[in-house]
């Protein structure tokens, strides 16, 4: 009987799955105490045969995969909890590359009950070539972007409102209950409000780490941010004492550019506040852009980092004002 559950959600992920398959087998914990179970959402590519050539050439690691027909990620989440094992659950998914002793500093921090969830830090790499997914990876990790989040930024090791994926006893699923399957997105957040509204920690330590790609392309990403603020927005109308003012400043952001927008047209005063307003909005992003282009040796970042962060804040923040003031399905 392993004693740790690896579930992965998992849909179309050719590219990716067979890395972290590899980070995992890689992992120091032991491989014979571990499964791995893959909630595949039907795959249509080769993700599929790329899990099966695996599991022919590293027969000691326990690799199994469960169908996910919702092809959601929690409803993926929850098959693979349902045929999980173990104990202790890992929680990763098909875009994530663990560090070599992941899973070993997750359980030793849960074996000393710092959290009842536990999880670290995202080390954010491009997901594909080029200066646009180098861009979007810097943006993704950058506090102009993202606020405080601590498992974008690093930090010391601390209590946090979440963590990326985490760790914790499968029992925990018996307090709390499973993954939100009305939640297409924030899920994890979720999960970790119901953990710590039933007087649980969710626990944040940055020597626990993983490889996180970001999308490739500005069409990816503003798919991405907007179904992250849509669901967000679902999220907060459910649980409104969860929100956090970095989650604020994106929809306060869009909603001055509309209300400003609309007065200008009768009253020049807005015009000319409307544009001061987007002109500090660009000399922020430019200079971070610059910052991050020196520091890196990358003068491709000096357009594409306030551009990737432009876009991912007006999507977001559409996508949550969109969510929270309608009955909308999302588009």
């Amino acid at each position: 009987m392993p004693a740790v559950s690896v579930i992965v959600p998992c849909y179309n992920e050719q590219a990716t799955v067979g890395l972290l398959l590899q980070a995992l087998y890689q992992q120091t914990f032991d491989r014979s105490a571990m499964e791995v179970i893959i909630a595949d959402g039907l795959s249509t590519d080769q993700t599929r045969a790329v899990i099966e050539n695996f599991k022919q050439t590293h027969s000691d690691l326990m690799v199994r995969i469960v169908d996910n027909p919702k092809r959601t990620i929690p409803s993926g989440l929850n098959a693979a909890l349902r045929a999980a094992r173990g104990e202790w659950i890992v929680r990763l998914d098909a875009h994530s590359m663990p560090y070599p002793d992941y899973i070993e500093r997750c359980l030793t921090a849960l074996k000393q009950g710092l959290g009842d969830n536990v999880g670290g830090v995202w080390d954010i790499q491009p997901g594909g070539v080029g200066w646009i997914a180098r861009s979007i990876a810097v943006a993704a990790a950058h506090p102009i972007a993202v606020g405080d989040t601590r498992y974008r930024l690093g930090g010391k090791a601390q209590a946090v409102d979440t963590v990326p994926f985490g760790a914790y006893r499968k029992s925990l699923i018996e307090q709390v209950g499973a993954y939100n399957e009305h939640l297409l997105t924030n899920e994890d957040y979720e999960f970790n409000v119901r953990i710590r509204r039933a007087g649980g920690i969710v626990w944040f330590d940055p020597s626990i780490r993983c490889i996180y790609y970001a999308r490739a392309g500005w069409r990816d990403l503003l798919r991405q941010y907007w179904r992250y603020g849509f669901w967000k927005g679902k999220m907060i109308r459910r649980y409104p004492s969860s929100l956090r003012w970095r989650q604020l400043l994106p929809p306060l952001f869009v909603m001055a550019l509309l209300a400003l927008g609309l007065l200008s047209i009768w009253f020049p005063i807005f015009r000319a506040l409307l544009a001061g307003m987007l002109i500090v909005y660009a000399s922020i992003l430019v200079a971070a852009g610059l910052q991050k282009g020196i520091q890196k040796r990358d003068p491709a970042l000096i357009p594409g980092l306030p551009l990737a962060i432009s876009t991912m804040h007006l999507s977001w923040g559409c996508a949550f004002l969109w969510s929270l003031f309608g009955n909308h399905k999302q588009p």
